[in-house]
């Protein structure tokens, strides 16, 4: 089986469910365990336990579970998920049995990259269109497709049939070119700016931002040198001489059920493990994004 099956290819009948309602934080694992289990067919796995696929989706098994159940797959008792008809099933949740067209608005040096990005189209989506208004960009051709002014857009965005448009402009042009694109008829974007975007009912946001990503990892970075910099005191785990004894799920801090725990400033109590945890949105929020 290839890692990604053709585009507009249709699974088995009757393999797949009716759509679902699916809540946001579930939508956001499905991609997750889509490429795990294209990377288990690759190396020929017909089936995978629940343990299997979760520890490959770096997910909890029972979460899995609960998550592929609200698709209607429960596997089979000692022998796991059918990997091809799983495949099916999230690959329809996720709207990918048809090749969706994409407009891409912005070609410096970011919507550059993603303009030569190869790997979309195995992933169900075909860049068709590229946008600026820079004329020294115009005329421009990447990776097949020549960059057209964003005046261009609502006419290719009807011939193109795009529902979808990225946004890789700086934050000042981003909320114009958000406009432009749901005048278009576009109902999905994706949001490279460094910005928070209005936009009416119906159109979804999603915002790519590496800036709050590094600022959390900086956040447990900080955390684990704070750790580190603290003396520990015999018989009472890591908590720091003179450090104010606080409660974590309604035990003491440094008594003798929480060796390991570790009063920090503000009160924050560490048991030496940390996890960054998605929001699960799909609206735009008000953190910052990084731009082109």
């Amino acid at each position: 089986m290839s890692q990604h099956r053709p585009i507009g290819t249709p699974g088995p009948a009757g393999a797949v469910p009716a759509l679902p309602d699916l809540p946001e934080a579930t939508v956001a694992r499905l991609p997750e365990y889509l490429r795990a289990l294209h990377n288990l067919a690759e190396t020929g796995n017909d089936t995978v336990s629940s343990e299997e696929l979760a520890a490959a989706a770096g997910v909890n098994s029972a979460k899995l579970r609960k998550d592929l159940s609200q698709l209607g797959s429960y596997g089979t008792r000692g022998v796991g998920y059918d990997v091809a008809l799983l495949v099916d099933q999230i690959e329809f949740v996720l709207g990918l049995t048809q090749c969706r067209a994409v407009a891409l608005v912005g070609v410096g040096n970011l919507g550059h990259a993603l303009a030569g990005y190869a790997g979309f189209a195995g992933r169900g989506f075909r860049i068709a269109a590229l946008f600026d208004a820079d004329p020294a960009r115009l005329g421009e051709e990447i990776n097949g497709l020549v960059v057209r002014h964003i005046d261009e857009l609502p006419r290719v965005a009807a011939e193109e049939g795009i529902s979808i448009g990225v946004i890789a402009t700086p934050a000042g042009a981003a909320q114009s070119v958000t406009d432009q694109l749901v005048a278009a008829g576009v109902t999905s974007i994706l949001n490279f700016a460094p910005c928070v975007l209005t936009v009416p009912d119906g159109v979804d946001v999603r915002k790519v931002d590496l800036a709050i990503e590094l600022q959390i990892l900086s956040f447990h970075e900080h955390r684990k040198a704070a750790l580190t910099g603290l003396p520990a005191r015999a018989g009472s785990g890591l908590t720091p001489p003179g450090a104010a004894l606080g409660t974590t799920n309604g035990a003491t801090l440094g008594g003798s059920g929480t060796a390991g725990l570790t009063a920090l400033p503000g009160g924050l109590a560490a048991t030496g493990t940390t996890e960054a945890t998605p929001t699960g949105k799909l609206r735009s929020t008000n953190a910052e994004a990084v731009g082109s």
